[in-house]
């Protein structure tokens, strides 16, 4: 399957949110991450389930499966609008650039206990304000053992995590190599302060900054995604 990424997943949302309602989308989902695990088992994605976005059944378990945006503008952020309203085509151009396929992944989307899921939890939590960087961080430390703002939320998907083996595993399962450092360390956006406080913007130098980070991983999984499909 050819994969444009430079398609806006909007264009075929049908004005919904395109995690749900884009076509393009999905399939692209389907194509890209129905591949080989570290173990060598193929993770078969079925997109004719009814009512389940993405589907797997093996003997490497069961998982319902959801698209997520793993960049933000905070074009819509009511909270960050004494902030983006002042630049408003900075805004624009990360929305714009987070509409293309290298600002997405796949999630398990099945509520276990009645608890949020992982798109939820990012979403919800003070200390991680839907921010990938922050998010992937959270998956690092839980695939050494230690806790972090999501540890709770990330183990109640043990089964999910497990298929990658390692943070390693999970990283180049997704094409994230962008994002970490040689020493497998997370390339965050702003500065960070081991989840002590707030990822918020304080000025909108912070905005700037965090924009340029996120327009380079974009990119860069974009080309990366470009190179791994024409293998």
């Amino acid at each position: 399957m050819i994969i444009d990424t430079t398609f806006n997943v909007y264009t075929d949302a049908k004005g919904g949110d395109p995690d749900s309602t884009s076509p393009t989308l999905r399939s692209y989902h389907k194509a890209l991450w129905s591949k080989p695990l570290p173990n060598g088992q193929i993770f078969e994605l079925i997109n004719n389930k009814s009512g389940v976005y993405l589907y797997h059944n093996s003997v490497q378990g069961e998982f319902l499966l959801g698209s997520d945006a793993i960049t933000h503008s905070y074009k819509n952020h009511k909270r960050k609008k004494w902030l983006t309203e002042k630049i408003q085509t900075d805004v624009n151009e990360l929305f714009d650039a987070g509409s293309t396929i290298g600002a997405f992944t796949i999630f398990p989307n099945k509520r276990v206990d009645g608890q949020h899921t992982i798109n939820q939890a990012r979403g919800v939590n003070s200390l991680i304000d839907d921010r990938f960087d922050l998010t992937l961080e959270c998956i690092r430390l839980y695939y050494h053992g230690q806790e972090s703002p999501l540890y709770y939320t990330l183990l109640r998907y043990k089964n999910f995590f497990d298929l990658f083996e390692s943070f390693n595993g999970y990283i180049e399962f997704f094409l994230l190599e962008d994002l970490i450092n040689e020493n497998q360390k997370i390339r965050f956006y702003l500065p960070f302060d081991n989840f002590k406080s707030r990822p918020n913007f304080s000025t909108i130098e912070d905005y700037l900054t965090y924009k340029k980070g996120v327009m380079n991983f974009i990119k860069a999984r974009n080309e990366r995604i470009k190179n791994y499909t024409n293998q």
